[in-house]
């Protein structure tokens, strides 16, 4: 796309305005990532001190019953459901970013525990549906973005955000279920 506008600046004789355009975007992007640094940090420090003081264990096992219906293949106990339930609350907060190490590292005793290698078990396939369709509580990085933009009010997005995650968290699950009972 910027080769293409690129291209389309010369050959209407407006490459001044696509530099400029170029260089200001550049700017704003900065301006972003830099109004995110902090809204990370303080989220990623939760983390790690839940994580440390063993509230992440307690959420594990506050969420043990929707963990045991939704995977049933892992056996109790099993570090993939502390890096599921990390994932998960990082999701909830709306740090993607911050989710994805948890993830992978989730995907990692998955596949531990899967005997055909070749092919994604169950759970790891239920696990990818609920990461991707992401149920959030706080939607934490739209919040910073809009914030950074400028918006009058940043969260008033919070509650139809909770709406339509839920319902795409709802729908991913419903349709990993019917597809498992298909395959």
């Amino acid at each position: 796309m910027i080769l293409i506008g690129i291209f389309l600046g010369i050959l209407n004789g407006n490459v001044d305005e696509v530099v400029n355009a170029g260089m200001s975007g550049a700017v704003e992007a900065t301006k972003l990532c830099i109004g995110f640094i902090g809204t990370y940090s303080m989220w990623l420090g939760f983390m790690k001190i839940a994580k440390r003081s063993g509230l992440i264990e307690k959420i594990s096992n506050g969420m043990k019953g929707i963990f045991s219906f939704l995977f049933s293949d892992i056996p109790k106990g099993h570090p993939a459901i502390g890096a599921m339930a990390m994932n998960m609350a990082a999701n909830m907060l709306g740090l993607g970013n911050a989710a994805t190490p948890f993830g992978l590292k989730a995907m990692e005793y998955l596949q531990e525990l899967n005997t055909n290698k070749r092919r994604a078990t169950d759970a790891m396939c239920m696990f990818l549906v609920i990461n991707a369709s992401s149920l959030q509580l706080i939607p934490t990085t739209v919040i910073a973005m809009r914030s950074s933009a400028g918006a009058g009010h940043p969260t008033e997005i919070v509650g139809t955000t909770l709406i339509a995650t839920t319902c795409s968290t709802a729908a991913g699950i419903i349709s990993a279920r019917l597809l498992k009972r298909w395959m």
